[in-house]
């Protein structure tokens, strides 16, 4: 990692970081000496995106804001994290208050190829240090695409929790009505060993048992839980899928083929018509909280805020009540029409491209995240898969979406996918 880190930026400086793990490793072995009464994520080191407190960090949110206006107690996740035996390997590098200010990150196949890329925002650093195998675990959040998408730019696997489900306490919030606390991790596998320790009310039993089937699981999961590949996928056709580009779509379809080839059921569905509508509802919503969560902030420190920032704040100021109330209650309206679908054509999992296709030349822009905007919009479970590259080495990602609350079944379904590896080897099962 100290050879690499340099050309990646991923994490925030800190003196001392090496010494103060191994500090922190040998009082864990300490305290737990013998193997088996280890807690479930014992020594496994965790990147942490810089707008979640850290006792013994301080917070900037990428922004040159004095830290002390950002300061208080612990994120419960963390703590939660620290509790089942992670060791924190540092604040990982978040664009300015998780929007689209961009970071130094740089993807961490640049250098390999030949071409500096982002890897994507707002959890730039976090994607980038598990890319990179610096941790095989880092926290992040999504707002509309932070997580999904610098997951698929940087070819791991990112998953964002259904809206509620993950504590966001002690995160710097920006629109907390969408904001969902979330991780990225070298495989399903072991972003599914992760979830009983970050998410609420976990169902230890859910998922593939043996080859039984759950009782709850809706009837058209039932050969595909059972041992057969005949999982039902749904593309969610229409104005939404068309938001890819040429070459995002062209190698989703080719997903699609091989999906088929495993033996899945590939089903179009016309879905989201008002695809437009559901976009200006959910920027509205972000911009309006976004204003008013920056408003004494703002009001001191404007100078301080970048260009990107500075219009979705003014945006927001001038959004009215009920332009945010209609945006507050389009995300049931479009999480009942996007489930209902789900009902009606028995589908298992809606899939789609992570983004709208690899990661972008140069860092002056994050990337679109419209891909990942309607899923977050309705708080569904989703996950980035790696599948595949471009022509040029790139990685490319496969979106997948489960049902609302669901995200146990989600991770038990998208495990069987043959999709899932990343390109590096730090699993700390």
């Amino acid at each position: 990692m100290a050879a690499r880190e340099p050309e990646v930026l991923a994490l925030l400086p800190e003196d001392g970081r090496f010494e103060r793990l191994r500090r922190e490793a040998a009082a864990l072995l300490r305290r737990y000496p013998d193997p088996a009464g280890r807690p479930a994520l014992f020594g496994v080191l965790v990147g942490v995106k810089d707008i979640l407190n850290v006792d013994g960090f301080s917070t900037r949110a990428g922004s040159s804001l004095p830290p002390e206006l950002f300061a208080g107690p612990e994120a419960s996740i963390v703590t939660v994290l620290k509790a089942a035996g992670a060791l924190i390997l540092g604040k990982t590098v978040t664009t300015q208050f998780a929007y689209f200010a961009p970071g130094p990150t740089r993807h961490p196949l640049s250098a390999r190829l030949g071409e500096v890329r982002t890897p994507g925002g707002s959890s730039s650093g976090s994607a980038a240090a598990v890319a990179a195998g610096f941790a095989p675990l880092a926290l992040g959040t999504q707002t509309i695409g932070s997580l999904i998408r610098p997951a698929a730019f940087c070819g791991v696997v990112g998953f964002k929790p259904s809206f509620g489900r993950a504590p966001i306490d002690g995160v710097l919030p920006l629109s907390p009505s969408a904001d969902t606390v979330g991780w990225f991790a070298t495989s399903v596998e072991d972003v599914a060993r992760a979830a009983p320790v970050l998410l609420s009310e976990w169902r230890v039993a859910a998922g593939i048992v043996g080859k039984e089937r759950r009782a709850d699981l809706p009837a058209s999961s039932s050969s595909f839980l059972s041992g057969s590949p005949a999982a039902v996928l749904g593309i969610p056709e229409g104005p939404y899928m068309e938001r890819a580009s040429d070459e995002g779509l062209g190698h989703f379809r080719a997903v699609v083929r091989r999906l088929e080839a495993a033996g899945c059921v590939v089903r179009p569905v016309p879905a989201m018509p008002n695809y437009d509508d559901i976009h200006r509802r959910h920027n509205a919503l972000v911009a309006y909280e976004a204003a008013r969560t920056h408003a004494a902030w703002f009001k001191l420190y404007h100078a301080a805020y970048h260009p990107k920032t500075v219009e979705l704040i003014l945006r927001g100021q001038a959004i009215d009540d009920k332009e945010y109330r209609n945006a507050l209650d389009g995300r049931e309206r479009l999480r009942d029409e996007l489930e209902t679908l789900m009902t009606r054509h028995g589908i298992d999992l809606w899939i789609c491209p992570a983004a709208v296709g690899p990661a972008l030349r140069g860092l002056e822009s994050t990337g679109d995240p419209v891909m990942s905007l309607p899923w977050t919009h309705a708080g569904m479970p989703a996950l980035s898969l790696p599948a595949g590259t471009d022509a040029a080495g790139w990685p490319m990602g496969l979106q997948v979406v489960g049902r609302f609350g669901e995200d146990e079944e989600m991770l038990a379904l998208a495990a069987r996918l043959p999709f899932g590896n990343t390109y590096v080897e730090s699993s700390f099962a």
